[in-house]
């Protein structure tokens, strides 16, 4: 099962070409627009099935099954926790539960970032386990700015999630420690000189003993469409 996450920087529409030639099982796609809206190009390949989330619609996020995977929101949804989404997913090779991420809530006034992924880690405890569990998407967020949050930083995030037994694919197949990443995911501003890794694939344990292969776009290869490279994470199931 290949999973990739890419922030397309909206007009997913006219860029999907680009990320369907590496043919993912299942896309996470951040700032993606709404259904409605996707008027693919007759040569582009066509997802089996959609979910999108979002209230603007330009620019909300989607998940896509370019194979037998077929997605349901599960009802312990809750939209507090914007753009962080709690789905069943099943009919491939194995069920599982998959939490798609794009950690953005401006209305939080707590902090609309890793805030946003600490609360809702918090509420849905009962379902991060060991087995069956895929956290991914666009986190916003790295252990190198930990110091401007008192509570609910990456760093704790990762924590919680590790005391979990769900842990990094990338930091495990690479062997990185959270904050000295060498794969940036987002060059801000398009600009190659600020780079950071803040877009990931969590995976419980039984998914991490399937792991193999993680892999990050290079720069150049993306600028020209988006601000982010994918991450592509393969397992053995």
């Amino acid at each position: 099962m290949k999973i990739i996450t890419w922030n397309c920087n909206m007009a997913f529409r006219k860029k999907a070409d680009f990320i369907l030639k590496y043919q993912p099982d299942i896309l996470i796609v951040p700032e993606c627009e709404h259904p409605d809206k996707l008027k693919f190009k007759e040569e582009t390949i066509l997802p089996t099935d959609i979910f999108w989330y979002g209230t603007n619609h330009n620019k909300g996020l989607g998940v896509f099954s370019y194979s037998k995977y077929r997605f349901k929101l599960l009802e312990i949804h809750n939209p507090n926790f914007n753009n962080i989404i709690p789905l069943s997913v099943t009919g491939g090779n194995v069920d599982f539960t998959l939490f798609a991420i794009w950690a953005n809530n401006p209305l939080d006034k707590d902090g609309h970032y890793i805030t946003q992924v600490w609360k809702a880690i918090h509420f849905y405890d009962s379902f991060l386990l060991d087995n069956r569990t895929i956290l991914i998407g666009d986190f916003n967020s790295n252990t190198i700015w930990d110091k401007k949050y008192l509570e609910g930083n990456h760093s704790t995030v990762v924590e919680k999630l590790e005391s979990k037994r769900i842990f990094s694919t990338y930091h495990k197949f690479y062997g990185h420690q959270q904050g000295k990443e060498e794969h940036p995911t987002l060059h801000m501003y398009r600009h190659q000189d600020k780079s950071y890794h803040i877009d990931y694939c969590f995976a419980s344990a039984d998914f991490i003993e399937k792991l193999t292969s993680v892999e990050v776009g290079l720069y150049n290869d993306w600028t020209h469409c988006s601000d982010h490279n994918p991450l592509l994470v393969t397992f053995d199931m």
